[in-house]
């Protein structure tokens, strides 16, 4: 689910969102769009912009400075790349690309290092061993590209990290940890990621609320990664993984208690800090400790009779990407949160804190008021007509809060990726998007079919 409901006020015609062209490449994709690929990447040492365009029979490198000027070109053929996805990117000390051309079929990576100064490239071929091991997620990281897998065998995850054109693997064991279920079981680690999916958190970004409701988590940090995981009620395990010596340190996170047992529970951790709810129909309990201690710094009961003062928007509830409705009070929030996979999500950006707190689900039960057919999972609008349908739907307020974690009564602005979200579901002739985000602001790179160029366009946070 996308952070919609701003754009009840951005649509109007009195606001102006932040959105300038940067620069644009005539290029012409010959009608192939299914067949092309558009990243967009930025040299975090040189802090040069890069953009990979992929057509059916070409690539396309452009290399731009930090004030986005176009310094330098490379357009090549796809040898060794046919039939062959684009999964991502690194850059060498020497400031030249590698790209990662993916086969599900061949199971095997591809790895390209192009070199611009005199137009040349040196491939390589990486197996990837798909029959061991299922592959998690990948992700870019201070210049290098990761491979995060989970042994299909042993009580293990794997790491492979590609570094100036290097592939280092990197074992990590799990089995000496013990893993309890939601009623207390014993379960090993591969049955509790089995049931609970790993989700990447994307760094320094905005982790929308279908994302951070995932019971498993990691975050990536230099050379670390932090795993954490809710399935269980009673606490968060959380997991400090060091990638270059391999060692796992675990540490505990006893959860917030109510008066009555929880329906739902989850943690998100931001910043050497882990926030926790825990909550029912009765109650929300918000928990905020610090990393290092585990001591609590603040903490936040809510009953269903109360207003939850440390909200800076109204009780939503969305149905797919449509308009929000509000709900009546916090009793009617509590009983569908209570129901659903719950979340919180914190954000920083030059001025504040933004902390979302949720939960998304599906339902079955479709009704029609006055024609108009829409999902009501907790029967806020009466009817008589129903009949099935699966929806997604959401319930979720929003707070902005000082770095200092003291609530404001500030007004929400937008973030970069909703005016990204309202500007491609506006502009239906921009397609193949990829978005990059620096130091102040986020990049939309894509590709225009009408004009057909390439276009980089810059959006920040706050209304223009």
């Amino acid at each position: 689910m996308k952070r919609i409901f701003l754009f009840l006020f951005l649509i109007s015609s009195s606001v102006l969102l932040s959105q300038t062209v940067l620069t644009s490449y005539a290029i012409d994709l010959k009608n192939k769009i299914r067949e092309s690929d558009i990243m967009t990447g930025e040299n975090t040492v040189t802090h040069d912009v890069f953009l990979f365009a992929a057509s059916a029979d070409s690539l396309s490198i452009l290399k731009y400075n930090s004030a986005l000027f176009l310094r330098d070109k490379f357009v090549t053929n796809r040898q060794y790349t046919q039939n062959r996805s684009l999964m991502g990117y690194s850059f060498s000390e020497d400031g030249n690309p590698t790209l990662y051309w993916f086969s599900k079929e061949d199971k095997s990576i591809i790895l390209i290092k192009y070199y611009l100064e005199n137009k040349t490239s040196r491939a390589l071929k990486f197996q990837i061993p798909l029959e061991e091991n299922s592959l998690i997620t990948n992700y870019q990281r201070d210049n290098n590209f990761y491979l995060l897998m989970k042994d299909r065998t042993k009580e293990a995850l794997i790491a492979f990290i590609f570094k100036n054109g290097m592939a280092e693997q990197k074992f990590l064991d799990f089995s000496a940890f013990k893993f309890i279920d939601q009623k207390n079981q014993p379960k090993t680690f591969h049955q509790i990621l089995f049931e609970n999916p790993i989700e990447l958190m994307g760094s320094g970004e905005y982790n929308p609320l279908y994302k951070v409701t995932a019971k498993s988590k990691i975050y990536t940090l230099p050379n670390r990664l932090i795993l954490t995981l809710d399935q269980n009620f009673r606490k968060t395990q959380l997991f400090d993984i060091d990638l270059e010596n391999l060692e796992i340190k675990e540490k505990t996170f006893l959860k917030p208690v109510g008066d009555k047992n929880p329906k739902t529970s989850n943690s998100y951790y931001h910043e050497n800090k882990l926030y926790q709810i825990n909550l029912n129909a009765d109650e929300l309990l918000l928990d905020i400790k610090d990393y290092g201690s585990g001591e609590s710094i603040k903490s936040f009961a809510v009953s269903k009779k109360d207003t939850i003062r440390f909200s800076n928007s109204p009780l939503l509830m969305q149905i797919e990407d449509r308009e929000p409705r509000k709900l009546k009070n916090t009793a009617k929030f509590l009983k569908a949160l209570s129901s659903l996979d719950a979340g919180v999500s914190v954000y920083k950006n030059d001025k504040n804190l933004f902390i979302t707190l949720g939960g998304s689900g599906r339902d079955f039960n479709t009704v029609s008021i006055n024609g108009f057919n829409f999902s009501d999972p907790f029967g806020d609008f009466p009817s008589n007509n129903y009949y099935n349908v699966e929806t997604n739907y959401s319930v979720f307020f929003e707070s902005i809060w000082t770095k200092k974690l003291e609530p404001t009564q500030e007004t929400h602005e937008p973030f970069a990726t909703d005016k990204i979200f309202y500007f491609l579901d506006s502009h239906r002739e921009a397609v193949l998007p990829n978005s990059v985000k620096l130091s102040n602001y986020t990049i939309l790179t894509y590709y225009d079919i009408v004009a057909k160029q390439l276009v980089l366009r810059k959006f920040t946070d706050g209304f223009n």
